[in-house]
């Protein structure tokens, strides 16, 4: 379009406009309380991030956190099963949270009993185990274990416990739900107490789709029950999702069980959750295992035992974690203080996504075509009905889905926090994206489990994109969203380019990890992928850890054989003699994220590049950090003195400081890491290395080596490749070399420039482009995109085979050495 006009329907829906038009008054905010203030005074750290995964764990306040701090440090704590003062005290406390808790969704303890749980999972673990199931026999067909399909993995699991005691586990769609309470189905004998249990969401994990809480009721009083057999029913209803943002009235609707996770809430405590017991129900409740403090009385050396009177006592095995039991205080106060309660919260999270809701589905291509696929069940009428959740897929403009994965990464790269998958909830998942149950045994087979990145098999989608809305969320979080799938989309699709953005403002792009195809810039006074001149490194060959060396004195010619295709008979080298490819830079990149260290001539080791990506730089918990999480790290830059056995490490406004390549074999503490999901051995670099880095970066910081003694193998074998000669990789993600050809990149370039509406200057500079991909070896084929029929790369004595192609770029593995 010209004069860059944004293209029919890419235009962000105006909130005004939004609000004014909807049938009903919208709440945005807690009135008189400013929401823009308490971001700033309670959520600081959200400063330049979009975090749009409440459903996942929603954050918690600065004040709840210094809150119970204070606590902590005021008083003393010990043993609630003691009997001392501090033991006294404790006891009180969390008898008084238990009420707290009762408090909050509209019950005493007249009616309800609170069992703290180390999650909503362990909840639905104990009533799986306790509640009273009847196996069949010659009297009775036994009990049943009904679940909705739309239903979370960890009360799916529940039927492993119900199979071992031979009851039958039956799965229920909602339709067939709505159709029994619309025929209002009753069981043939309403005298008969076998006891079934039904267990549903409030609200949907996947969806945000909230079922009627009229169903309690309902099926508990018999006029509408999951299946037709004789006998009652019990109900759990599944809270987790639904309190996070929502009233839960139990004096209206008194589930028999309610599972909760506090961290859903509040965001502090994690791994501390609660089963609700309706105390008519708590009597049925039977007990195998008894732990710590739940014995009235028992011998050791006889069956005798005792169960405590309280259900509390009974369930609760051992010590509870009491401190984080005594932080739930803290945190009902700051959710009381900060929105005014549930319902605030309630109707402005549904603003929020009735907002992006609707946004979403203004969108659309220039050909008419709509940009995303949302999966759902209602159209985000009212918050009775759905949740601040919504799911998603993205489209192209011909409707094909674009894979979760690839949407994630782009969110990252604007440091926009959503999440992908399945979501725990295979039912909603196979229901929403049309996956069959044969599907789901050839996905697996095909590589694929619950969590990983394979977003798409065979053109089908495995998966889903799901933003959901907390308390502190704004207007600002939902438009910075919108405008990113505006950008990611619309933009590109009409030949414009993404909007620039800011570093550190809302929704702008931060810049990425080291292999993830985004630059590490570096000045241009250094030895660099910036620079015009390189350098020589002043190789010996003599080193005990050197296998070949690759030089670039002239530049190396390279020698390709490529896999047949269909478009060709014939098959073997494309280029028989040395032609025209040939190899122009060699980078390494010594401090994985940080800035490219370029050399004309390099040994090679047992991992690829003599010390390519053998340090990490991690944060004070010892994780590993990437351009990410923290940008600065490109201006890190490493200069490796192979004679005097030293790196030298450079910044902007810090003095040089040289670090040892190895590690002194007597004073080395070898440590624990973790790198791309795999464990690795490690060393710390020392004090001065760290208080330089901590210095730089603002924030404590530890520079790392892997051990030189560790092996890390490759997850993905050549073809051809044994398992016993799988590659061992230095601190890289997948491959020991990166290799990206000239050509390719040029391509990129033009049609970037020729996306720029203005056509006056050159947006990307192939330099800078190229040092976007951070590849080792970079090459001059003869056309673009003909690596990616490469099969084999000879470098003088060298032999790669090319292991996969990622985005424009070969990850190879060494062959043999000639």
């Amino acid at each position: 379009m010209a004069g860059g006009a944004a293209p029919r329907g890419a235009e962000l829906l105006a909130f005004a406009r939004f609000r004014d038009s909807s049938p009903q008054p919208l709440a945005y905010g807690y009135g008189p309380r400013s929401l823009r203030d308490m971001r700033e005074r309670e959520f600081g750290r959200l400063a330049g991030t979009v975090y749009l995964d409440h459903a996942g764990a929603t954050l918690f306040p600065q004040s709840q956190l210094t809150s119970f701090t204070n606590d902590l440090m005021e008083n003393v704590y010990g043993n609630p099963h003691s009997q001392n003062i501090s033991s006294k005290l404790t006891h009180d406390t969390v008898e008084h949270v238990r009420y707290r808790i009762l408090e909050h969704f509209h019950t005493s303890t007249e009616d309800y009993s609170v069992i703290f749980t180390a999650g909503s999972t362990a909840a639905l673990k104990l009533v799986a185990e306790a509640f009273p199931w009847v196996s069949p026999g010659p009297e009775s067909n036994g009990s049943r274990f009904c679940y909705l399909i739309d239903s979370h993995t960890s009360v799916v699991g529940m039927r492993k416990v119900t199979t071992a005691m031979n009851v039958t586990s039956i799965p229920v769609r909602p339709e067939d739900v709505r159709a029994a309470e619309t025929r209002g189905t009753a069981a043939s004998d309403p005298d008969c107490q076998l006891p079934h249990l039904f267990c549903y969401p409030a609200q949907s994990n996947f969806s945000g789709t909230r079922y009627p809480l009229s169903w309690i009721g309902e099926v508990k009083a018999g006029r509408m029950c999951p299946m037709s057999v004789p006998g009652k029913w019990f109900v759990l209803l599944d809270a987790a999702s639904y309190v996070s943002t929502s009233p839960l009235d139990l004096s209206v609707h008194q589930a028999d069980f309610v599972p909760l996770s506090f961290y859903k809430i509040f965001g502090f405590p994690t791994g501390l959750g609660a089963l609700l017991v309706n105390n008519r129900v708590a009597p049925l409740l039977r007990k195998t295992y008894f732990g710590g403090g739940t014995a009235a009385a028992y011998l050791a050396g006889e069956d005798f035992y005792i169960p405590r009177q309280s259900v509390a006592e009974r369930f609760e095995d051992g010590t509870i974690s009491f401190l984080d039991v005594i932080a739930l205080k803290h945190g009902f106060d700051a959710l009381e203080r900060l929105t005014g309660g549930m319902e605030n919260i309630k109707q402005h999270t549904f603003t929020l996504a009735q907002y992006t809701y609707t946004a979403l589905c203004a969108l659309r291509y220039p050909n008419g075509a709509p940009v995303v696929r949302i999966y759902s069940d209602s159209e985000f009428s009212s918050p009775e009905v759905q949740g601040p959740v919504i799911n998603f897929n993205v489209l192209d403009h011909s409707g094909n889905i674009i894979g979760y994965s690839q949407v994630d990464k782009m969110a990252s790269l604007y440091n926009i926090h959503v999440r992908t998958g399945c979501f725990c909830n295979t039912g909603a998942c196979q229901k929403h994206l049309g996956i069959s149950d044969e599907m789901v045994r050839k996905h697996l087979e095909a590589g694929h489990v619950c969590g990983d990145d394979v977003d798409l098999i065979d053109g089908h989608p495995t998966g889903s994109v799901r933003i959901s809305f907390g308390y502190m969320s704004t207007l600002e979080d939902a438009q910075a969203f919108l405008r990113f799938i505006i950008a990611m989309q619309l933009h590109q699709c009409d030949g414009q380019p993404l909007p620039p953005t800011t570093p550190g403002e809302v929704g702008a792009p931060s810049e990425s990890e080291a292999q993830d195809a985004v630059p590490a810039t570096v000045d241009r006074c250094s030895s660099s992928p910036w620079e015009d001149a390189p350098t020589d490194s002043g190789v010996s060959n003599d080193l005990p850890t050197t296998v070949a060396a690759v030089g670039l004195h002239p530049p190396l010619p390279m020698a390709t054989r490529t896999q047949q295709i269909p478009s060709e008979k014939a098959a073997g080298v494309l280029d028989g003699g040395l032609g025209p490819r040939v190899i122009t830079n060699l980078y390494l990149y010594p401090i994985k994220s940080c800035a490219a260290f370029e050399v004309t001539k390099w040994p090679i080791g047992s991992q690829g590049l003599l010390y390519d990506r053998s340090w990490m730089v991690v944060n004070h918990n010892g994780v590993c950090l990437s351009q990410k999480q923290e940008p600065r790290l490109c201006l890190i830059q490493p200069f490796i003195d192979l004679p005097q056995k030293i790196m030298v490490i450079k910044a902007k406004g810090m003095e040089p400081i040289a670090v040892p390549l190895e590690e002194n074999g007597e004073r080395t503490q070898i440590c624990q890491s973790k790198v791309c999901a795999d464990r690795v051995n490690t060393y710390n670099c020392g004090e001065k290395i760290s208080s330089w880095l901590s210095r730089f970066f603002g924030h404590p910081c530890q520079l790392l080596k892997q051990s030189s003694n560790f092996q890390r193998s490759a997850k993905k074998r050549v073809k051809d490749q044994s398992a016993g000669s799988t590659a061992t990789l230095s601190l890289v993600n997948e491959a020991q070399y990166l290799l990206i050809n000239r050509p390719s990149v040029l391509e990129l370039q033009q049609q970037l420039n020729a996306s720029d509406a203005n056509g006056k200057e050159e947006l990307f500079p192939m330099k800078e482009l190229i040092s976007r991909f951070r590849a080792n070896i970079i090459t001059s084929g003869t056309s673009a995109f003909e690596e990616e029929t490469w099969d084999e790369i000879s470098v003088g004595s060298l032999r790669f085979q090319n292991a996969c192609v990622y985005g424009n770029i070969l990850l190879l593995e060494p062959v043999a050495l000639s």
